[in-house]
């Protein structure tokens, strides 16, 4: 199972951006998907995380900013991103809970990090 995303950028305060995680390969069931950053110098910290079935969280600092979405036809989860401030700056990676085959346990499986820059 590979992920792979895309969408970060530089911004200005105040900007929007949008990213998207794609998972492919050998996918029985996607559960939970999710959105981790990580700053300079700082540990990797939970974003967003949704369910199969749509329900979501976030981490305080970006409630009422961001939302989290998915395709599940498309094995693809999304963050929209507003009202970025600079603290919001890092990498940020793509989680997902995957069964690989109905037989198989739930494993978790990470994306490469694309950075969001958040100029003031």
């Amino acid at each position: 199972v590979q992920l792979q995303a895309s969408g970060g950028g530089l911004v200005q305060t105040g900007g929007s951006l949008r990213l998207s995680c794609a998972a492919s390969g050998s996918i029985f069931r996607i559960n939970t998907m999710g959105w981790y950053r990580q700053a300079p110098g700082k540990q990797r910290e939970l974003v967003a995380t949704i369910t199969n079935g749509g329900s979501t969280d976030y981490v305080d600092s970006v409630k009422g900013r961001f939302t989290i979405s998915r395709d599940n036809a498309k094995n693809t989860v999304y963050l929209q991103m507003n009202s970025l401030k600079p603290e919001d700056t890092g990498d940020y990676f793509c989680n997902a809970e995957v069964r690989r085959t109905m037989f198989r346990n739930q494993e978790s499986f990470w994306g490469p990090g694309t950075q969001v820059t958040v100029s003031s």
